[in-house]
């Protein structure tokens, strides 16, 4: 059982803003885990500090730890990294390899160190199935499932000093960033191009819409609406939108599709 559970602070969510745990959280308070949220690194220090652990595990923290911080537990920081490291460090792995139309990605388990996702190797391992079609919600949750499984077999392994940490290949480094609201926008001249037509633009839009959704959410302008496109498929080669969100609207479906 873990000693802590470290998470990033509530946040305001959706249209109304209400104040929201992160899921994290709302896991840890289920099994009575203490829970602390640190504002920044030098509370954080301060709570490593106190916890001294003999190790930690990190997964979408989103904070690059300094030196004092990382020197503190006996086996370190394992982070768990949703892509076949080096490829694709930084934010929005999954993201990215849905937008490149990766037909195959992986978790990493690696050493924290003081640069972003740089740290040597524990362990690699791919899924058993292409992602060509996948939703980033659903392969965000696949992988995540891969990670832990990876994590459970790893640990007893790297404790017990049967892993040697491999250093990380820098020539073959890619890195992602995150993406913004302008990122997830379609013009509406290319998404009729891609129903009408169809053909390369028809894959481009169709993997933004899987790649971006829920955040920051793929839109356009429909009537002079802002619209967000939620999900769609191609058919014979052509982009067929089958969900949108009219803004200050509920989700709905689009009929006659097949």
């Amino acid at each position: 059982m873990p000693e802590a559970v470290i998470c990033n602070p509530d946040k305001p969510t959706g249209r109304k803003q209400i104040i929201t745990p992160p899921p994290v959280k709302v896991l840890a308070q289920k099994y009575g885990l203490t829970i602390y949220q640190p504002k920044d690194k030098n509370e954080l220090l301060e709570i490593i500090k106190k916890l001294q652990p003999d190790l930690a595990i990190t997964a979408a923290f989103g904070m690059i730890f300094p030196k004092e911080i990382l020197e503190i537990p006996k086996y370190g920081f394992i982070n768990v990294h949703p892509s076949l490291l080096p490829k694709y460090r930084g934010p929005t792995p999954i993201q990215t390899a849905i937008l490149n139309g990766d037909k195959e990605t992986g978790v990493s388990l690696f050493l924290i160190d003081e640069e972003m996702d740089h740290g040597p190797i524990l362990a690699k391992r791919e899924l058993e199935f292409p992602i060509s079609n996948f939703q980033f919600p659903i392969l965000s949750q696949k992988l995540a499932e891969l990670g832990a499984d990876l994590l459970i077999e790893t640990l007893p392994k790297y404790i017990n000093g049967e892993i040697k940490p491999q250093a990380q290949d820098e020539s073959q480094a890619t890195y992602t960033k995150k993406f913004s609201t302008q990122d997830a926008y379609i013009e509406p001249k290319d998404l009729e191009k891609a129903q009408n037509e169809g053909r390369e633009i028809a894959v481009e839009i169709d993997r933004k819409i899987r790649a971006l959704n829920p955040e920051p959410g793929t839109w356009t302008i429909l009537n002079g609406k802002r619209t967000k496109l939620l999900e769609a498929k191609i058919i014979d080669g052509r982009l067929k939108i089958t969900k949108i969100q009219v803004e200050g609207k509920k989700p709905q479906n689009i009929c006659g599709v097949e």
